[in-house]
This record gives structure tokens, sequence and C-alpha cells, in this order.
């Protein structure tokens, strides 16, 4: 079931041929006649990859022929590459002015030398695919036609990122665990009780623990709600982390909880759960080890009377281990149940009724899924919008039932639906097998990661590669490929479900691999390496990595424990110069060498949570190819690169640092950036000037810079600016502008904000004149949480295109704009005022938001409409 994604690669290779073709280096350098060739040999070939790569799976000759393939695309992707990058530099030469022509010559790429290295290249990939077109023709292949540059995805009407709450079946056994949790313990019961929902992968004990967690009688009953995701890594020291994260969570907070040892961090645990009657939730659990479930519950105690434990598990043995009362054993839905499960994400609500001959083949199809939720839901999101017979006929029909009857693996029914994505979305989905289990995605960086292999594809060349993945991301979540949406500060973050991450390891097994110990043997051909919870020696992770020189991605993220030394700086990542991701998320280093811009190939570099580095070598600026570089978290660094400038390309920016303000280090000349994110910068008081130069800026992002003055002039006039997040900062005056006062004539230059989130503002007292005045017509939602001393405007009832609503926790605000035709959503929490004008039928604000689809008033919904 492996796949070779030869197609994907190809295609990119041959892209870059036509591009590079056209262009007069290839003419000036005497390479053209070699690259044409080459793209024609890959034209014939790739006509029959599709084909190829259905039939590889029985027949052994095909699959080799198809590694090689691949191996000789990658490198000519690699040779293609470094044209790309040089073409870069010569145009950085152009632009820098001074010492053009000296520095040309001078430079390490001197144009002599860079022509015949790269004209010998260019002969040694043709070389390659020497014999590769005519062994095509042993296999009797047929070309197929590439459907992919169609994808449906642009014009599907798909489900939406949002995960429908609703959980059909389970309400009873919801009420009886509800009923459990909130009844008083038996007189002297010393023990938290602890309940066990148990099932096999897919039944759904996670949605139901959800239901539960998020019942309004649970709600009124505990004082705190703490959710852990445990899955297979039952370290003691990481769950007890994870319970004071979900904690500060709870209360909203933060801080650096990564440094603290286990004595510490149980300290910490403590002091959250002191005196509170508090549920805790540990969803996915694995472990059957009883000793490593008595040291956990040996933390626990030290909350009030009355609190509770719910685990969920595959495991019957867990169940015994951790349950003190009677598991609840989850069953399979009934079929009446099922029914309605998979029509409701088959079809839109009622469409089911002109369409019953499709009705009669999906209750076939219900009862080959033996009553399993997840089979249900992506089977079904798989056929929504699908009016043929014959595709659901072949999802009756197919073979793949018989090999999870055989196996008792759902993964192959789970395949049907990975069979049906393009090329492209197949690739994008397997990739997500770089990440562990139960992993928290986040909506950037995925699409980053994307983004860096060059998965991102449109037939507009100007359209915004993070709305194609956007698209991406909404195609595979509308087939249920991805759950549990949640909005966290600017991004949607979301999780795989465990059976579809195993689909995800199983056919992207050629190319991806995770690593658990330094010890484990690899396939030469994999291509991209997550090490996860390596704990061998460094010179034995120096062994290891040191043959892997060929990879493109490197995950090596969280490595506290072991990965400090030099010969890991040194020896190791200093080979992979084939790099396009390198993720050191949250790990120990120290020092980034000086190397690191020597990885001219590298597109995403992700240092986030690095709380050891002090300081980021001005080399790292040389990596002209870099698309996102992160660095948020890293509350060390004294300072930024100064020669941020060339850093061209870039698309993402996040930081952190030390500094008082943000100027001389050129971040106004990234005229590509789209997403600015300035993190925990302590003494931060000023942004930078110029930052009106950011013509392509589209999200900046702002939050926990305490000691931030006001922001720059020249941000009133970001006309890409869609969505300004800014977030604790108790010394920011947002009505204010750094140095500009504004006049009347500034009122309408393409100023256009649609989303704006302010949190923990103590100063804001109204919206700035320069942001109301400007978007009256534009804003589409609006999100103001604890801003104590805010109150409206008069620009505030101007104000026409709101859709989205939320306020939480701003006593003084006492009105709402005056005309809100576009309403859909309002949220109020925590307002008294706004609540008692707001509320049903009474309120006097209530004939402004009565059409709105949903309102919620301090916890109670109190109108929904079905859309």
């Amino acid at each position: 079931m492996a796949e070779s994604f030869v197609f994907n690669v190809a295609e990119n290779v041959i892209s870059k041929l036509c591009d590079l073709a056209r262009q007069e280096i290839s003419l000036a350098w005497g390479i053209r006649a070699d690259l044409e060739k080459l793209e024609s040999t890959l034209t014939t070939i790739k006509a029959v990859l599709l084909d190829a790569e259905e039939k590889q799976v029985h027949r052994n000759q095909l699959r080799v022929w198809l590694q090689r393939l691949r191996d000789a695309c990658y490198d000519t992707e690699d040779v293609l590459d470094e044209f790309e990058i040089e073409a870069l530099r010569k145009q950085d030469r152009k632009e820098s002015r001074i010492g053009e022509k000296v520095g040309y010559f001078l430079s390490s790429s001197n144009p002599l030398a860079f022509r015949f290295n790269m004209a010998q290249k260019i002969k040694e990939v043709l070389q390659t695919f020497h014999d590769l077109p005519e062994l095509k023709n042993n296999f009797h292949l047929t070309e197929i036609y590439d459907w992919s540059r169609h994808d449906r995805r642009f014009d599907r009407e798909t489900h939406s990122f949002v995960q429908a709450s609703e959980v059909i079946g389970r309400d009873d056994e919801k009420q009886k665990i509800v009923n459990m949790l909130t009844q008083d313990d038996p007189a002297g019961e010393e023990d938290i009780p602890v309940l066990a929902i148990v099932g096999l992968g897919g039944l759904g004990k996670t949605a139901l623990a959800k239901l539960v967690f998020n019942d309004i009688c649970v709600h009124n009953h505990f004082e705190l709600k703490l959710w852990v995701c445990v899955s297979e890594d039952f370290d003691l020291q990481l769950l007890v982390l994870k319970f004071v994260k979900s904690f500060k969570a709870e209360m909203g907070g933060d801080g650096d909880l990564g440094s603290m040892n286990l004595q510490q961090l149980q300290m910490a645990l403590r002091d959250c759960l002191n005196g509170k009657r508090y549920l805790l939730v540990l969803d996915d659990v694995w472990n059957e080890d009883n000793k490593k479930w008595v040291e956990l519950k040996q933390l626990l105690p030290g909350g009030a009377t009355g609190s509770k434990i719910i685990v969920t598990t595959r495991s019957n043995k867990v169940a015994k281990i951790t349950g003190t009362v009677s598991p609840h054993n989850l069953k399979a839905l009934p079929y009446n149940k099922s029914l309605s499960l998979f029509l409701k994400f088959a079809f839109k609500k009622g469409e089911e009724k002109q369409h019953p001959n499709l009705v009669e083949i999906g209750e076939e199809i219900v009862k080959k899924c033996n009553g399993v939720p997840l089979l249900l839901k992506t089977l079904g999101s798989m056929l929504f919008s699908k009016t043929a017979e014959r595709e659901w006929e072949l999802v009756k029909n197919s073979e793949t039932w018989r090999l999870m009857e055989k196996d008792d693996e759902m993964v192959y029914v789970l395949k049907l639906s990975y069979d049906q994505l393009s090329p492209r979305l197949k690739q994008c989905f397997a990739y997500c097998s770089l990440f562990p289990k139960d992993y928290e995605f986040i909506e950037f960086g995925l699409i980053s990661f994307w983004m860096a292999h060059g998965l991102l594809e449109s037939s507009d060349e100007n359209e915004n590669p993070f709305d194609i993945g956007r698209q991406y991301l909404n195609e595979l979540s509308s087939r249920s490929l991805f759950q549990d949406f949640r909005v966290a500060f600017l991004y949607s973050v979301f999780k795989m479900h465990d059976l579809l991450h195993d689909l995800a390891l199983l056919v992207a097994k050629n190319e991806c691999c995770l690593v658990n110990t330094f010890k484990q043997k690899i396939a030469p051909s994999i291509r991209h390496v997550c090490l996860i919870n390596s704990d061998s020696s460094n010179e034995s992770a120096s062994d290891f990595l040191g043959k892997l020189g060929h990879v493109r991605t490197l995950r090596f993220t969280n490595m506290g424990k072991t990965a400090t030394s030099k010969s890991l700086d040194e020896n190791c990542l200093s080979r992979f110069q084939r790099l396009r991701v390198l993720d050191l998320f949250g790990s120990a280093f120290e020092v980034l060498p000086n190397w690191i811009g020597n990885l001219k190939h590298l597109r995403y570099l992700n240092l986030c949570d690095c709380h050891h580095i002090k300081k980021l070598p001005n080399s790292i600026c040389e990596l002209q190819n870099l698309l996102s570089l992160g660095f948020a978290g890293c509350d060390q660094i004294e300072e930024l690169p100064k020669d941020m400038r060339k850093m061209t390309r870039l698309i993402f920016l996040s930081l952190t640092t030390k500094q008082r303000d943000l100027n001389g280090h050129g971040l106004e000349h990234l005229k590509s950036l789209q997403f600015l994110i300035i993190w925990g910068c302590d003494n931060l008081e000023y942004l930078f000037e110029g930052i009106q130069n950011l013509t392509s800026l589209h999200t900046l992002g702002v939050a926990s810079c305490k000691n931030l003055v006001s922001l720059p002039h020249g941000l009133n006039n970001l006309t890409a600016l869609q969505t300004l997040v800014i977030e604790i900062c108790e010394k920011l005056v947002l009505s204010e502008l750094q140095g500009f006062k504004e006049k009347e004539d500034d009122d309408h230059q393409g100023f256009s904000l649609q989303s704006l989130e302010t949190t923990y503002l103590p100063k804001l007292e109204a919206l700035p004149h320069w942001l109301l005045r400007r978007s009256a017509n534009t804003f589409k939602n609006l999100i103001i949480k604890d801003c104590e001393n805010l109150t409206a405007s008069p620009e505030w009832h101007d104000l026409t295109s709101f859709e989205k609503v939320e306020i939480a926790r701003c006593r003084r605000l006492s009105s709402l704009p005056e005309t809100m035709q576009l309403l859909k959503r309002l949220h109020i929490e925590g307002c008294p005022v706004l609540s008692e004008r707001c509320k049903q039928e009474v309120g006097v604000d209530w004939p402004k938001i009565a059409h709105a689809s949903l309102i919620s008033l301090d916890g109670n919904v109190i109108s929904v409409e079905d859309d």
C-alpha cells in the first residue's frame, strides 16, 4: 500500500525545467538543449506514472523502476534549485548596486566556475535517465489523464473547518456518565473515582468524553476541568507538565515550564489542584504498567472531595488497572443511528430525499461499517456531493472490505477515502505521518511545511500560497481526515485520528520515517525523518544521522535531554545539504552554528521555544530560499540578525527578542512577508519604522509584549492587511500610532481590515478612529476580551459589516453598533450591561441581533438557526 509519489516529483521537475529553459540564463550558459531534452524525457514518462503507481503493488520490478525514477527526479530538482538560488543571488547583487561587477566575479558564485559546474551536473543528471524511458516499455503501462489540475477542491462545496458538535447515538451514554460524575461520593471515599471509557479505535471514545466534558451540568459541578491527551508516551514528568499546562491554559496564563524538574512540576500541580473539585480527562491511554499508573496517582491528590477522573482507552487491561468504578464499554452504533450519521455526512440536510437510489446503496455500505463512527463519517464525507450511482457502487463492492474482515484492520477501508484524493493531496496527507500520534497541527505550520516541499499548486501564479494551503486543508477536513478544529491566537489547530495516522504511516513508508531510537534501521529511500524521544548517546545519534545526507526533512523537536552536544551540531546537521525543512522546535541547542547559512535549499526553519539559544548567526540571512522562519519563544535572544533585508522570499516570520525596538535589521524590506508574529518580547517598546513598505503583509500578531507603548506610523497604510491580533500588552495605547496624527483626507487610502482581536489591553479606552473609520465597511470579525476600560466611541455605531462578534469581560462596554444586518454569530460573556440589552425579545438591542444564526449570552445559547 506504500506510495511512491513519483508523479508529483516529476511534475515539479518539469515545471522547473520549463521555467529555466525560458530564461536567458540557460542560453547564456549553453545548457538549453540539455534542459529541453530532459523535459521531453520526463514528459514522456510522466504520462504513464499514475498507471505505474497503481500497478506497482503487485509488480516488484515496477516498484524498483519507480524508485530509480524518483531518486533521479529528486537529484534533478536539487540541481535545478541551484540555478534558482544563483538567479536570486544575481538579482540581489544588482539591487545592491555598490560593487556589483567586482562582487560578481569575486563572490563564491563566480559565474565562469558556476557555469562549468552546473553544465557538468546537468549532464550527470541526463545520464541517470539514460535507460529509464526504454525500461518503461517493459511494463505495458497506459496513459491516465492528469486530473490533478482540475481538482474538485476548487468547485466542490465542502463542510466547514469546524467539526459538527453533534455526536449521533450517544445521548443516553453521555447522560449516564454525567450522572455518575455529578453524584456525591460515598462517605469515607479516599481514592479519586476513575471511570474508564473502553472501546475499539474509531468508536468515538474521545467524542463521547468531549460531550461529557462540555456538558453544562458538568461545567457547573466542577471548579476546574483539565483535558490531557496521553497517547503512547506515559512519561511521568511529561504528563505532569501536560497537567500544569492544561491548568495554565484553563486559567488563561502561560509561562516557561519546560525547565522545571519533576519535583518542581509536582509542586506546581499541587498548587493548581489545591482545594478545587476538579475533573481530569486522560484521553487515549495505552500504558499497561500498573507501577507507572500508581506513581502518577500519587501526584494527583490535593483536590476537593468530589473530584473525578475519566480515562479513554482501547485496552481492557488499562481499564482494569486505572478504573475504580465499573468501566463504560462503548459499543458500536446501532444500525439506525449509523445510517443517520452516514447520511449526515454524505448529503446536505434534506438532500437525501432527492436520491433514494443512493440512500439504498448507502444502507448496504452502512451495514459493512459495523457501527464504527469513524468509518461512517469518513466514507460519508468521501461520497458527499457525488450523485453517480457508479461511484457509490464502487465503494459498496470494493475488495477492501474483504481485507478489513481478514486482517481486522479498518485502515484498509479508510484508504478508500485516501484513494479518491488528487496526487497532490495524497502527498500532503502522507507527509502528516512525520508528526507523532495525537499531534496538534497548527494551520500556518502545516501549510508552510507543504509549501517548503512545493506541494501547493495553482493554475493562477498570483494566488496566495496560504489560500491554496487552506483549500487543501478544507478538502482534507471535508473528508473527515482531520478533526477537532479550534481557533488559537491567529490560527486553527486540529488533530488526526490515530487510525488515519496509521494510514498516513502506511502510504508514506517509502518516503517518511518516525525514529524512536538511533539504533533503528530505516530504508535508504527515506527522504523525510522525524526523531521523537530518542534516548541514545550523542555518538550514536551522530552515526545514525550521518548516513542520511540526502534527506529533505529533519524534524528534531523537543530533544532537550539528549541533543545538546557539539557532535550533533557540527558532525550531523551540517551534512544535510539538501534539506528543505529543518524543525528544531523546543530543542536544547545553545548555539546555531554559522554553517546554517550553507543550507541553500532550506525553505522552512523552526526554532520556536528553543529557550537556550542566545543569538542567531547573521549567516542565517544568506538563506535566500527561506519561506518560513520561526523563533518565537526564544526568549534569550539578545538581538535579531542585522541583514534580514536579504531574506527577500520570506513569507512567514515569528520572533522573540530582548530588544527595545526592531529598527536596524531590515524588516521593512521584506516585501514578500505575509505573516508577522511578534511574541513575548518583554523589553519591546516600539516595533520598527517603514512598516508601510510591507505591501504583502496579510496578518500581524503582537502578543505578550508588556512594555510596548504604541504601534508604528504606517500601520494604517498597510493595504493588504486583513487580520490584526494584539494580546497582553499592558502599556499599549492602541488609539495612537507612533509619530502619527490623523488627517481628514487620510480616511480612505485602502486600509481594509477584516478581523481584529484584542485581549487584555488595560489602557484601551476606545477603538482607534483610524481603524474604525477606514475599515467600517470591511470589518467581518471582532473579538475583544479583558479590556476593562473599553467604552464605545462614536465611530463604533457606524460599523455595518460585522458577521461574528465576541466580547468577553469588557464591563464598561455598554452598546453594540447600530446596524449589524450581516451578523451571524454573537458571543457575550461577563458584560452585564450588554447581556441585559441583548436579552431575547425584551432587550433594547434584541432587534439588532435577532436575525443572527447563533447568539450566546454568558454561556446560554438563546438563538440557534440551522444553516
